[in-house]
């Protein structure tokens, strides 16, 4: 036992005297190139503890390491927004005013155009509408007052008296009727009333046709807006959408804010565009309606001068017989 002893002696001995060597000859070698942080020493340094001097890898000069405070976290400078709020004042494609006149400035110079006839495409259909309204209401007022009093008349010569001085078509037919009577009037003996009634007919058709062309004058352009208005806005649409796409290539980025003030600016001409049209379509239906019935109360009144044609006549071609009648008598 006791040799055994006296050998793990001697064992422990060399042992110690090995690593005493191998320490001495890497020692310096370690000096030279640095020691290795542990993952133990590589951990912050614990809370409330002072900047310790760190000596650098290569000889420099010592660097205090930084230690947040006590119970306060780490913070990152800049902030997430802000950064966004940078981005988008150094980036001139971001967009800063998507309201409607913003849009209207930003956008293409063919979409501008586009924008700009729409809107006075809109102006002409609101001009019209109060134009025409204006004139279409004046114009079945004059024509309701002339019908009533060629109903109450008794003869054409009555008729003439009561529309003496008045403006509008159903007094013109009066006159024109009254004109003609007259001018036929050394043919009537001979001729009859037939060839009277024809030119009368004639008259009155002329005169009630134009007075449709007058009043249907101006409509024509709300029918055109509102057929072509919405296409002109796509037009506007497609090119915006184009330049969109062109600006994509050209940044080579789908970054939904370089694409999205483009196609804001197309859609608007389209909104100006039904805009424009769809008020145009509705006033173009209104007027068609309310000119329809207007020429209705032509038609009435042209009947009822027919009418008073008819009486004169049969009153004129049975004077002769009351004339012999009385002879007889």
């Amino acid at each position: 036992m006791t040799l055994t002893a006296a050998r793990r002696m001697r064992v422990s001995r060399v042992v110690s005297l090995a690593l005493a060597a191998w320490m001495a000859v890497a020692g310096p070698v370690l000096a030279q190139t640095g020691e290795t942080m542990t993952p133990a020493q590589e951990q912050a340094p614990q809370a409330g503890s002072q900047a310790e001097p760190v000596q650098a890898p290569a000889g420099g000069a010592e660097v205090p390491a930084a230690v947040a405070p006590e119970g306060e976290a780490p913070t990152v400078q800049p902030q997430m927004t802000e950064l966004v709020a940078a981005e988008a004042e150094r980036d001139p494609t971001l967009p800063h005013n998507l309201s409607p006149w913003g849009m209207f400035m930003a956008a293409d110079w063919v979409v501008k155009a586009v924008m700009i006839g729409l809107a006075f495409a809109s102006l002409v259909t609101w001009t019209v509408w109060i134009a025409k309204s204006l004139e279409l209401a004046g114009a079945k007022a004059r024509a309701r007052r002339a019908l009533d009093a060629i109903v109450a008349a008794h003869s054409l010569q009555d008729a003439s008296k009561a529309l003496e001085g008045r403006k509008g078509p159903a007094a013109l037919m009066v006159q024109a009727a009254a004109h003609e009577v007259a001018a036929s009037e050394p043919t009537l003996d001979f001729g009859g009333g037939d060839g009277l009634k024809e030119r009368v007919s004639s008259h009155l058709a002329r005169i009630q046709a134009q007075a449709s062309r007058q009043m249907t004058r101006g409509t024509g352009a709300l029918a055109t807006i509102g057929s072509t208005a919405p296409f002109v806005g796509l037009f506007g649409t497609v090119w915006g959408i184009m330049n969109s796409f062109i600006g994509i290539s050209e940044a080579q980025t789908t970054n939904l804010a370089v694409v999205a003030p483009g196609i804001a600016e197309a859609l608007l001409a389209t909104a100006i565009g039904l805009v424009a049209a769809i008020p145009a379509v509705v006033i173009y239906n209104v007027f068609s309606r309310s000119i329809a019935g207007y020429r209705l109360l032509l038609g009435d009144a042209a009947a009822a001068v027919e009418r008073l044609i008819s009486r004169d006549l049969d009153y004129r071609l049975t004077a002769p017989q009351r004339r012999k009648l009385a002879a007889a008598e």
